[in-house]
Parts: structure tokens; sequence; C-alpha cells
């Protein structure tokens, strides 16, 4: 999915991404944007692009709408990627996950065991200790056989 263009935004795909890299931009050497694609599985196989890799290589998803296609995604990853520290920015955490829901987007992460935040990347993320990863492409390690 290539990114929506409006000038307001820029290349960035919400207002919500376009704060986080102005904030980002003032504290990290260099703004990750959409660098890395992680392969996962489900029936078949994919790619999913996290939006920020930080310096530490803290993997940031911003989300304002949290659907479920995207819940069962990001469990689907961290099953075949427990190495990666994935957490999410909510434009709204508070957010039902849907119409009736008596649970909301950060009941949903700790329930699942992700960090998250209200809008903004938390300092302390920022100066939690890491390495950022060099590579492109996070391969998915124990493919499924094919079926003759």
């Amino acid at each position: 999915m290539k990114p929506r263009f409006n000038p307001k935004w820029n290349t960035y795909r919400s207002g919500l991404e376009d704060r986080l890299v102005e904030s980002l931009s003032k504290v990290q050497k260099k703004v990750r944007y959409e660098q890395l694609k992680i392969e996962w599985e489900d029936l078949r196989y994919r790619t999913y692009t996290p939006d920020f890799l930080l310096d530490n290589g803290i993997i940031v998803e911003a989300k304002g709408l949290f659907d479920s296609d995207d819940r069962h995604k990001h469990k689907c990853v961290r099953k075949q990627h427990p190495e990666l520290d994935i957490r999410f920015v909510f434009s709204n955490a508070k957010a039902k996950l849907y119409k009736g829901s008596k649970s909301n987007y950060s009941d949903w992460c700790n329930k699942n065991k992700f960090l998250w935040s209200h809008r903004i990347i938390p300092v302390e993320w920022l100066m939690e200790k890491g390495k950022c990863t060099t590579k492109k492409v996070v391969k998915l390690k124990n493919k499924r056989k094919k079926q003759l």
C-alpha cells in the first residue's frame, strides 16, 4: 500500500505519523520510516512494514484505527518473531475495539503484552539500550513445507 499524498502530511499516512516524525527528528540520529519488512504467514506468506524503527531497535506502530485484521496480524507476528520489540502509539488509546465493546485499544495491548502509548513516543522508550538492525527484511524462520 502506497502512502496517501497530502501536502499537509507530506508523505506520511496520517497526522499522528507526521507528529511522530517531527518529534523523533529532534531526538534520533535518523528517522527510519517504513524501512523494514517483516515476513509472517497466515495461510499464505505476507510481509508487514512497521511504521518506525528507533535507534535502539524498538519497532513503533502508529495507529489511529486498530481493526481486527491488524490485531490478528500483530498476534501472529509476535508469535513468529518473539525477538522483535513491537510497541504501539495510538491517536486514541481509549477507543473501543468495536462498537459496543467493553475493551479498548490499550486493554487489548495490556492483555496481549504489547507496550503502548497515547499520542507520543515516551522518552523512556528512546532511552532504552539496544541496537538498531541493519536488515531490510526480517525473514520468517520456520516456513511451512509445501504440500504436494
